[in-house]
């Protein structure tokens, strides 16, 4: 019994400070473990947080972009209502340019025939005026 108590107390020795030794860095190993399990927890919670607040935006953002197509489609519509308008006007106003102007032309048209009327009568005024000179020489001519 002697060798295996010494044995026993050799083993003890050597093993009883190494797993003293072993279950110190075991208990520290734990407890770094367990503050890094909180850490993870913290990021965790924090990321969480994060994915949340971002969900939120991007509802507002949609909201916005849906109220902003809603706008542009309104604008749109109204655009092309001003432009059909627009367009509509700029026919009537075409087509009264077009009355217009042939009223203006027939204006035109009998402004000239006076002016020709007149360019013909100040004619045949000289002409008269010439024959009654002629006919008065004439007779002039006669009565001597």
């Amino acid at each position: 019994m002697d060798i295996t108590n010494i044995v026993r107390t050799a083993l003890q020795e050597m093993i009883v400070p190494e797993l003293n030794s072993i279950k110190k860095e075991n208990a520290e190993i734990k407890a770094s473990l367990g503050l890094i399990n909180k850490r993870l927890d913290d990021v965790n919670s924090h990321l969480v947080d994060q994915s949340r607040r971002i969900d939120e935006t991007n509802k507002r953002i949609d909201a916005v972009r849906k109220e902003l197509g809603q706008r542009i489609d309104e604008t749109n519509k109204k655009i092309d209502t001003v432009r059909e308008e627009l367009a509509q006007e700029i026919r009537d106003l075409r087509i009264e340019l077009r009355a217009e102007i042939a009223k203006t032309n027939s204006r035109i048209d009998r402004l000239y025939e006076v002016i020709v009327r007149r360019d013909e009568h100040h004619k045949l005024e000289q002409r008269v005026a010439n024959l009654e000179r002629d006919v008065s020489e004439l007779k002039r001519r006669l009565a001597a």
